[in-house]
């Protein structure tokens, strides 16, 4: 409803007490919510949760993108809606159809146009508003309820991810037991096709085309199972740290997750590219609102079913390469399992699933709310509700399924992140890094200078002239030539061969003690 005489009151007929007391609240209601956001993210720092302080800091630039939005807008509002275009451009590519009290002659819709378009159009002949004052209007508030819906959303993915890994932080407490380190003594062997872990993921799942089905059905079940935690995380140890470190793998994938949660939280241009296609496809006839609310939903599925693919491969890798294994299985991890080499395509599928979840709830909300467009875009209402029912089904398989197996596959990358160290570690490798490039450069800054100064002087030449290239004394010989009385020191010299130590003994595959893996 517009201001003015048509829809009410305008400032100055309206009661200075109703203005102070409006600004008031909305004074107090912002002061509070900066507030409460401050005191968020003196707790991250406070709590050492730096990843989480930063996602938070992000949250508040989008909020102030989105307030710059708003802003331009309102602003704009005016300029905008005074710039005309053809009726039969303004008739093309409408979100709902004409009534059909209005499916009249072509000088009957032309009238309904003009008539929509308000007093200031009248007056041109065959022309309409590109977007009127109150269109405008709705939209702002739109981006204004999309992006708080997208932040609910990804504050909903943390909270469930790490509920669901609260379980495997159980399992890495088992790592320290007596029992775990007893079962997975590097001394003892058994055959590859004997651990539960190989066992698991090869057999009838091994066959072409049914461990797609296998995978696929997986995820929705035991997407992470104890053998599976506890194998990918000794193959990231072997990999990346000391075969006997006592890493807290649990931890790590939980700073990792913080880290992806900056990512996840916010929204990039790419994003808003796709919210603006999206809003352009919206005509009537072609539903995109319909299957943009299965798009999310195949997405999910697709990678579940990658990801799962990822550690019935390594599974495969591991039955391929060794016969016999010492101790756990170790997987190798590799970019060469993912898309393309790259494992940060699958955050930027999760990242979009989740947005695309949380623009179909606020245009949902949006539209039911706002007067007047609940009758264009839910004329089936039964149709609507299966989309919101849809949409939040792949929120909770995003949150609760998806994202944690993304963290845990993701790590079984060729390079680890930089997670891997505590703040503190991480902070003190940074300045270490940046001091030794410092150092570096004036070294090398000293060493040019010294080698142009000595290089242009005369008596250097004289100094080095009696010494030439053929001069025995030139040649330094190696401390163990000297040692043995001369000869030449070859420093690729053959060295025998290291001796593998024979397994003291061999599990059963029935030894369920022993079987841990």
């Amino acid at each position: 409803v517009m201001a003015g005489p048509a829809g009410g009151r305008e400032l100055p007929d309206t009661p200075t007490w109703a203005v102070a007391l409006v600004c008031a609240v909305m004074i107090l209601v912002s002061v509070a919510m900066e507030h409460a956001l401050h005191n968020l993210g003196h707790w991250f720092h406070k709590r050492h949760k730096k990843a989480m302080a930063e996602a938070l800091e992000k949250m508040k630039a989008e909020l102030m993108l989105v307030g710059f939005i708003s802003l331009l807008l309102t602003v704009a509002q005016d300029p905008i809606s005074k710039i005309c275009i053809s009726v039969e451009a303004g008739s093309r590519m409408l979100p709902c159809k004409l009534p059909s009290a209005y499916a009249g002659d072509g000088q009957e819709n032309r009238r309904r146009l003009l008539w929509l378009q308000g007093e200031t159009h009248r007056r041109f002949l065959g022309k309409v508003a590109l977007m009127s004052a109150g269109s405008m209007h709705q939209l702002h508030i739109f981006i204004f309820v999309l992006a708080v819906f997208h932040v609910l959303y990804s504050v909903a993915t943390m909270a469930l991810s790490r509920l669901k890994m609260k379980q495997w932080k159980k399992w890495e407490s088992e790592t320290a037991s007596l029992e775990y380190q007893f079962a997975n003594d590097p001394s003892r062997c058994r055959f590859t096709h004997q651990t539960t872990f190989v066992r698991r993921h090869l057999g009838l799942s091994s066959t072409p085309g049914v461990r797609w089905v296998v995978a696929f059905f997986r995820q929705f079940f035991t997407s992470v199972t104890k053998v599976d935690y506890l194998t990918l995380r000794q193959g990231f140890i072997n990999a990346h740290l000391s075969q006997k470190s006592r890493f807290d793998f649990h931890r790590y994938i939980k700073r990792s997750l913080e880290d992806d949660f900056k990512v996840v939280v916010g929204i990039s241009l790419k994003l808003w590219f796709v919210a603006v296609l999206i809003l352009f496809l919206d005509f009537h006839g072609i539903g995109t609102l319909i299957w943009m609310s299965v798009v999310p939903l195949v997405i999910l599925l697709w990678v579940g079913t990658k990801l799962e693919m990822v550690i019935m491969e390594m599974a495969r890798e591991i039955q391929d390469r060794e016969s016999v294994v010492k101790g756990a299985p170790a997987v190798e991890p590799s970019n060469k399992y993912f898309w393309f080499n790259r494992p940060d395509w699958v955050l930027f599928l999760i990242h979009l699933t989740l947005f695309q979840n949380a623009f179909q709830m606020a245009h949902f909300v949006w539209t039911v709310a706002t007067p007047g467009l609940k009758r264009c875009y839910h004329q089936k209402m039964g149709v609507s509700i299966a989309k919101v029912v849809l949409g939040v089904a792949a929120q909770i398989m995003c949150s609760y399924i998806t994202f944690p197996l993304y963290a845990l596959v993701t790590q079984m990358g060729s390079h680890m992140k930089r997670s891997v160290f505590n703040e503190q570690t991480a902070k003190a490798l940074t300045n270490w890094r940046k001091v030794a490039k410092e150092k570096k450069k004036a070294r090398d800054a000293g060493l040019l200078m010294a080698q142009m100064g000595v290089g242009s002087s005369p008596v250097h030449l004289l100094h080095n002239a009696g010494a030439r290239s053929d001069d025995p004394q030139s040649v330094p010989a190696s401390p163990r030539a000297e040692k043995e009385g001369g000869g030449v020191w070859c420093p690729a010299a053959a060295r025998p061969a290291r001796r593998v130590p024979p397994c003291d003994g061999w599990r059963s595959a029935s030894s369920p003690a022993l079987d841990a893996h």
